[in-house]
């Protein structure tokens, strides 16, 4: 398990932000507006949350990132994955005890045109919510959880090779030096000239 960790917590970082985009783009309330016309309204995930768009951009980066990053900055974007994760929850879990008139306030009042609190409260008819918030709940469990394993397994992930680091091989012999061998002391930071 611990030799597929760090591919595992990459791939369910990147899910929970991909998860987190599509719901972003989805239908997450019906607003049955009581205005005389009895109007419906569909509230995206992203018009109820208005953070939800880039908290899950930054878990998709966080995820691609990861899959790069050296030791010290594992924990540190692991830690990064489970504020994401925590701060959506925050955000997502009062939807699904209680609708916020704060989430669904700017399309009545898009719609309407009417304003203010108070107001807009006295025109929400009903509110009902789809599985996407749900889905979106799935996603921040998901975020946090890989965020925690990569904070239990980042001391035990494999290191690159050493195939691509600079250092390379040392000229041996005496003869004389190809362009080949006076490229790499150059590279090394050697004058082959001197």
């Amino acid at each position: 398990m611990i030799e597929r960790a760090r591919s595992t917590s990459v791939l369910a970082i990147l899910l929970g932000g991909a998860l987190g985009l599509i719901a972003a783009t989805q239908t997450w309330l019906n607003v049955i507006v009581d205005d005389g016309a009895n109007q419906a309204l569909a509230v995206t995930g992203s018009a109820a949350l208005p953070l939800l768009t880039p908290l899950s951009l930054a878990a998709m980066a966080l995820g691609v990132v990861l899959s790069l990053a050296g030791r010290v900055l594992r924990y540190v974007f692991g830690v990064i994955a489970v504020l994401i994760g925590a701060a959506l929850l925050a955000q997502t879990v009062p939807l699904l005890t209680g609708v916020p008139l704060a989430a669904v306030a700017p399309a009545i009042t898009k719609a309407t045109g009417i304003s203010g609190d108070d107001a807009v409260s006295t025109l929400i008819g009903s509110v009902s919510l789809t599985a996407w918030p749900i889905v979106a709940l799935a996603a921040w469990i998901l975020l946090v959880v890989a965020g925690g394993f990569v904070l239990f397994t980042a001391s035990r992930w494999r290191t690159g090779s050493s195939r691509y680091r600079t250092g390379g091989a040392q000229h041996h012999g005496d003869g004389p030096l190809d362009a080949v061998d006076s490229w790499d002391e150059l590279s090394r930071g050697d004058d082959p000239t001197s």
